[in-house]
């Protein structure tokens, strides 16, 4: 930090104008991406998806909650697992609150893992998160949005994930999927994204972006190697 360049406040805002035309050229071009990912083509969901969910036994349709569009957010919580994904969690701490927004905007926000609603709610109640989440365990949600995995394809490099395929670092991974109701109530696929694909719905990590230290993660194996959940931070 003491090594980085001082310059007066003119040759500081001349450095700023030169960084905004840049950053304004990205906006309009993430304008642009946005775009093409409302014009992508969709795909029928042909399979009866069934989730265990506060209230009960309910199916994809029921979690649009009379809305038109629905977010789903894969959480790396394995059936086994004692409690959920540290860097979901991060996510979820980032996430928390949002679905009362997104709501005002024709679109249902809720999270899926697979385990079990038992493990999901003592999990949650620790971390104290207030969003929607449902347990895909028994069905093959996760499976056919490809955010988990059995042992042996991540072994053999057999896995799907983020559309290619590779050995994901994990039996279960995480992503965010996308999904409209057509008008005769059909269902449609419309989009997934994966690994970095998320980032942009991490406010913190958007925070770090714009500091002198960045995320300040190195080059390490697991850059994250920092992280806590937020009940485990001792200072």
């Amino acid at each position: 930090m003491e090594d980085h360049v001082l310059v007066s406040r003119e040759d500081w805002t001349a450095a700023r104008l030169a960084v905004l035309a840049v950053e304004k050229a990205l906006t309009r071009h993430a304008d642009a991406l946005a775009a093409k990912r409302r014009a992508m083509p969709w795909t029928l969901i042909e399979k009866p998806y069934v989730f265990d969910a506060p209230e009960g036994r309910v199916t994809l349709s029921d979690l649009f909650a009379g809305r038109s569009q629905l977010a789903v957010y894969h959480f790396m919580f394995g059936p086994d697992w004692k409690q959920g994904c540290h860097r979901c969690s991060f996510w979820a701490d980032n996430f928390d609150g949002i679905d009362v927004h997104l709501a005002h905007r024709d679109t249902t926000f809720i999270v899926a893992s697979n385990t079990s609603r038992e493990n999901i709610e003592a999990y949650k109640t620790r971390m104290g998160w207030r969003f929607k989440w449902v347990s895909a365990l028994g069905s093959d949600f996760n499976r056919d949005f490809h955010v988990s995995f059995a042992q042996a394809e991540i072994g053999a490099g057999d896995a799907y994930y983020n559309f290619q395929k590779k050995s994901p670092y994990f039996t279960e991974m995480q992503g965010l999927s996308v999904f409209a109701k057509l008008a005769d109530g059909r269902i449609a696929y419309t989009y997934s994204t994966y690994a970095r694909g998320i980032d942009v719905f991490n406010g913190a990590y958007q925070i770090l972006d714009l500091t002198p230290k960045g995320r300040n993660e190195g080059d390490t194996v697991d850059p994250m190697f920092w992280l806590k959940r937020h009940d485990q931070y001792t200072d």
